[in-house]
């Protein structure tokens, strides 16, 4: 995919024009499958939300909100990055209150390793990093695009307009953070 004609038809939809949005649906599918396969492979292995539904549902939320002013093609990417972690936590919400959850706390390195991920644990992780926001934003970003938007540190570094330098001490500083929040928890 070239980002010159992503970044080019991002710009045209921002502008009104509704054909570009239909050029750019299969140009940027693929990578929204690949992303949304890297969140599923996170989630328990019996979720009965699918990779494509996934997908579609932060879609519809992207194309229903006032056209937003992307960037670029990572800034998409990270946008839409987003938009699938807010389906899964409202989905994990939704479970939670039928179950009445049991509350445990999970770790960090649990919370973000690859393997399958309790509704709790990505509930404790969402809080986690809302509250990190509220005291460092741009860490809370730089976290969300490298891990859950799957963005290496360059793109991160594009995405946010910061120096590839200032996404490392970010990293570095937001994972300290959240271990140290979470393990308080």
């Amino acid at each position: 995919m070239d980002d010159s004609d992503v970044t080019g038809l991002l710009h045209d939809w921002r502008h009104g024009n509704e054909a570009a949005l239909n050029a750019l649906t299969p140009l940027i599918y693929d990578e929204l499958r690949k992303l949304a396969g890297a969140y599923m492979r996170r989630e328990r292995t019996d979720h009965t939300l699918q990779p494509t539904a996934l997908i579609h549902e932060a879609y519809v939320r992207l194309v229903n909100r006032q056209t937003p002013a992307f960037n670029s093609r990572t800034h998409f990417f990270g946008i839409a990055a987003r938009l699938m972690r807010q389906v899964l936590v409202d989905f994990a919400r939704t479970r939670q209150a039928q179950k009445r959850g049991d509350g445990d706390k999970t770790p960090l390195d649990e919370a973000l390793a690859i393997a399958p991920q309790p509704t709790a644990a990505l509930l404790d992780l969402d809080a986690a990093l809302e509250r990190l926001a509220a005291v460092n934003a741009r860490q809370a970003r730089v976290l969300e695009l490298r891990y859950f938007g799957g963005l290496s540190r360059g793109e991160v570094a594009e995405a946010l307009d910061i120096s590839l330098a200032r996404v490392k001490r970010d990293l570095s500083e937001a994972e300290a953070w959240l271990r140290r929040e979470l393990a308080s928890s």
